[in-house]
């Protein structure tokens, strides 16, 4: 090899100060961040071509008791929940 084609190599090798080399870190980054936005986009076509989905009924929560109303008595509400399947 002659000096001019080291010369040449030499050149296109050398990192340009303007510009930096990136590092295996930055490569892989950008691989995860090419895959995420790939991914979302694929997410959000599907989502628009799906028809859209029915809205969540809320269920209607049990009315307060009053303050002058009582509960079952524990051997009533423990003889329920073994009677619903519930083990103490």
């Amino acid at each position: 090899m002659s000096k001019e084609d080291r010369g040449r190599a030499d050149a296109r090798f050398k990192t340009n100060p303007a510009k930096p080399r990136l590092t295996d870190q930055d490569i892989a980054a950008k691989a995860v961040l090419d895959n995420m936005a790939k991914l979302r986009a694929l997410r959000l076509a599907r989502e628009a071509a799906e028809p859209p989905r029915p809205a969540v009924v809320k269920k209607a929560r049990a009315k307060p008791r009053k303050s002058g109303e009582k509960g079952p008595a524990l051997a009533e509400w423990l003889a329920g929940q073994q009677s619903g399947g519930r083990r103490t």
